[in-house]
């Protein structure tokens, strides 16, 4: 990584794989700016984004490099908070970090810098970039490409990621070594910017909870729920059985039904549930090398962590799982591979 004097704009969070990827990128020759993207965040929240930035203008004073706010609040609310609030309420999950990447980092943040004249963008996403291709980042246990499918090939030209090929234990070596003010903060869970909170209690300041039915596969009633719309398929958790399974064994949803305010549930025995899925459909995709292969054995996931999974399209936007799936929810992300490249992916369809 070598930077002849190229302008870098570095969005730093505060944490410390930001800090260090702002350290490196000025180690190796590039004229790095440090920003700090100030969000939306409701007032029923306690802020940290006041003590996050200061940590942010810490490791900018010690790297010696220019340090901005830019004010992203507009956008992070239509395209993170709304939608996220939007997709649940009609049954759907989202993926808030995806969103946030697309419209927030990659979005506001990218064109803005773009016209501060920035060579490249950075973040300190745990992904790479090889040959203008979308790479899994070297730390399996960190690797963060699936929440970056939405990059386009223009956006991957101009991005980097310099800790995409360190494992998490050695950027905090690094951290130590550069001598970072934050280099023994904790890493932020959560949701993206908003910090770690529970997605039901988030979701109940705006949408109203309303009591329904648990259901078996037979349809007998054996629970209650809070609101179909807060969950997810394969969820085990969030709702309340009253007539315990004969097995003692742990219930899963497997289906739910937003106008009746019912969710079925199933003991997952031998990885056997009803209703699993072979083929379906995706919207919204992005293929960032123009076109994703037909007939090819590829991997997916769609969820974070998930193991892959082997597929196969029948067209850009059809695709056909080799083994039937029993946790795919509408409106989660479907991210393909192909080895470690990152080819794109989609949203799920109904």
């Amino acid at each position: 990584m070598s930077g002849n004097r190229k302008k870098v704009y570095m969005g730093m969070s505060g944490g410390v794989d930001s800090s260090v990827s702002a350290a490196l990128l000025k180690k190796a020759g590039y004229d790095v700016v440090g920003v700090f993207i100030k969000v939306w965040q409701p007032d029923w929240i306690t802020c940290t984004w006041k003590e996050d930035r200061l940590d942010a203008m810490r490791v900018a004073a010690k790297l010696d490099i220019p340090f901005v706010t830019l004010d992203l609040e507009k956008e992070y609310k239509e395209g993170v908070v709304d939608y996220m609030i939007r997709e649940y309420k009609v049954g759907r999950t989202p993926n808030p970090d995806v969103m946030c990447n697309r419209y927030v980092k990659f979005g506001g943040f990218f064109n803005w810098a773009m016209k501060q004249g920035a060579d490249f963008v950075a973040t300190g996403h745990y992904a790479q970039i090889e040959d203008g291709k979308l790479v899994a980042g070297d730390d399996k246990n960190k690797d963060q490409s699936y929440f970056l499918w939405t990059l386009t090939e223009e956006q991957l030209s101009r991005t980097l990621f310099p800790v995409g090929n360190i494992e998490k234990p050695g950027v905090r070596k690094l951290a130590k070594k550069f001598g970072l003010p934050n280099a023994e903060k904790k890493d932020s869970q959560g949701l993206c910017f908003i910090g770690k909170i529970d997605i039901k209690d988030f979701l109940s300041h705006y949408i109203d909870s309303k009591k329904g039915d648990v259901l078996d596969e037979k349809g007998n009633i054996i629970g209650e729920h809070d609101g179909a719309f807060f969950f997810t398929i394969g969820e085990r958790h969030g709702f309340t059985i009253t007539k315990k399974s004969p097995h003692d064994l742990p219930y899963y949803v497997i289906s739910k039904d937003i106008e009746k305010n019912t969710v079925t549930v199933a003991n997952k025995t031998d990885g056997a549930l009803p209703n699993g899925i072979t083929k379906i459909n995706l919207d919204d995709v992005n293929w960032n090398q123009g076109s994703v292969p037909v007939n090819k054995i590829l991997l997916a996931r769609s969820r974070y962590r998930e193991e892959l999974q082997e597929i196969k399209f029948i067209d850009q936007t059809t695709v056909e799982f080799i083994k039937s799936q029993y946790t795919i929810s509408p409106g989660q992300s479907l991210v393909v591979y192909d080895g470690k490249v990152c080819l794109g992916g989609g949203i799920l369809s109904a």
